[in-house]
């Protein structure tokens, strides 16, 4: 039998309950079409990158499928059918991936950065950027020695200074 990776989405307003629904339902006919489903990962709500039927969020569910073409194509009949789902992904692979999927990893390294005390670079021992030695941005001149002028120096004081401004000619 072939392998497939199936990712669909799932309106935000839908309850979880009804999400885990939605993925036993799908999971119940690749069953009795013969397939198995060999792994289902569920990523939680997301943001999307642009509104899709006017939403901004959605359920992200993957699930690793070995089952025959004829349970792809009924499985992405009824999600055409459900109003909860927005949209679904099918692509045939050569093997599964082993282990959790590149969005899990992502999702454990990013709760592992908020466990180190992660948050805004404010949170950090020395504060802002600003307070670091050398006074910031731009070459780290402070502000009392004229301005963030970086390497440049002070400006050098202006040829017409004290000159009387110039007239028109008629």
């Amino acid at each position: 039998m072939a392998l497939y990776e199936h990712v669909f989405l799932a309106r935000q307003d839908a309850s979880a309950q009804q999400v885990e629904d939605l993925t036993a339902q799908m999971t119940g006919i690749v069953e009795g079409l013969g397939g198995k489903v060999v792994k289902m990962e569920n990523w939680g709500v997301r943001s999307l990158t642009y509104r899709m039927n006017k939403n901004r969020k959605a359920h992200f569910v993957l699930m690793n499928i070995d089952g025959p073409s004829a349970a792809i194509t009924e499985i992405e009949r009824q999600e055409r059918i459900s109003e909860d789902v927005i949209r679904y992904l099918t692509i045939r692979v050569e093997e599964h991936e082993e282990g959790p999927s590149a969005m899990m990893r992502k999702a454990d390294r990013d709760r592992d950065r908020d466990d180190r005390g992660g948050g805004f670079r404010g949170d950090r021992e020395g504060g802002f950027r600003g307070d670091r030695e050398g006074g910031g941005f731009r070459g780290g001149a402070d502000r009392e020695a004229g301005g963030f002028r970086g390497d440049r120096g002070p400006r050098r004081p202006r040829d017409d200074e004290g000159a009387p401004a110039a007239s028109v000619e008629e």
